[in-house]
């Protein structure tokens, strides 16, 4: 006669399978369309089970938004900015939010949600701002090092410089169908995306350079230098 092996629990991964499910349920969905129930079941998991780790479904989506934020924030510390020189730094934090908005639509859901609700879970949770911080701070040194390089404009913000990054790349893909539909062209097509990450960088750097030795710096020259390091 066999015996059984009881299942290990594993706090850590049925927290992430709720995450996940989480995830693409508030992304499909939104927070009021989303079911707890749903959610469970796609996890694999209890209902109970579900709400022992996340008392609420709001405590859930706060959650979900501090996730998205902490993969964001973790892949650009591996881009190595503070270390690289600031032109070809700047150039890869721009092309690197582009991409990022194009290959995680869940990103723009989520945040469209939480504005939506009027930042309500992100101002309750305490790590938001905490995981936001030390880009802004990367940006700040990488700013002042340009400045004294002769590359950059004195003065600049770096929050306001980080919006206006993130800025020209969200409003893109939030807005893709219907700016797909009225123009009249697929914005979502391997040419218009390469286009328009080039546009992303010429903007941010045509405001950014100091006017007497600003360059010339293509999107491909930088990533192909960023993968060849």
């Amino acid at each position: 006669m066999g015996t059984h092996t009881p299942r290990t629990r594993n706090p850590e991964r049925t927290r992430k399978q709720i995450l996940d499910a989480a995830m693409v349920e508030f992304t499909n969905k939104g927070i009021e369309g989303a079911r707890t129930d749903d959610i469970a079941r796609a996890a694999g998991v209890s209902k109970r089970m579900l709400f022992h780790y996340f008392n609420s479904k709001d405590g859930l989506f706060q959650a979900v938004l501090e996730k998205i934020y902490l993969d964001i924030r973790s892949a650009e510390e591996s881009l190595d900015l503070a270390g690289r020189d600031p032109l070809d730094a700047m150039t890869e934090l721009c092309t690197f939010s582009f991409e990022w908005f194009a290959k995680h639509p869940e990103f723009i859901a989520i945040l469209n949600e939480e504005n939506l609700h009027g930042a309500v879970h992100a101002k309750s949770s305490d790590s938001v701002m905490t995981l936001n911080m030390p880009l802004v701070n990367t940006i700040s040194k990488l700013l002042k090092r340009g400045e004294t390089a002769g590359q950059f404009r004195p003065d600049v913000d770096p929050v306001e410089l980080y919006i206006s990054i993130a800025g020209v790349s969200y409003l893109y893909f939030s807005n893709l169908h219907t700016l797909s539909e009225i123009f009249g062209r697929d914005l979502s097509s391997k040419e218009e995306l390469k286009k328009r990450r080039q546009h992303v960088v010429d903007v941010i750097l045509g405001y950014l350079c100091h006017p007497v030795s600003q360059p010339s710096v293509t999107v491909d020259k930088s990533r192909k230098k960023s993968n060849e390091n």
